[in-house]
């Protein structure tokens, strides 16, 4: 079995691409491409489990910024308590 990164679109594009930083339109634009980069990934939905697995709190992980990825915890959270209860 092969590791789900082996099959990652991302693992020939310089990893800086997915840790923007700063703020501004450079910020944003290299977002931009990341994010495009991730929606061709036959592996997305792993990348992003890992990420919130991992509680990783920088760059984009899965298609998502980090915002993004706390605001999905946030939905998700109240969820699990349900099933919980």
């Amino acid at each position: 079995m092969t590791n789900w990164l082996d099959r990652a679109a991302c693992r020939d594009v310089d990893p800086e691409t997915f840790f923007p930083t700063g703020a501004g339109r450079l910020t944003e634009r290299q977002e931009t491409r990341a994010k495009s980069v991730c929606r061709r990934c036959p592996v997305r939905s792993e990348c992003l489990h890992s990420a919130q697995l991992h509680a990783s709190d920088d760059g984009v992980w899965g298609g998502l910024d980090a915002g993004e990825r706390r605001a999905l915890r946030r939905t998700r959270a109240p969820r699990a308590e349900q099933g919980a209860a």
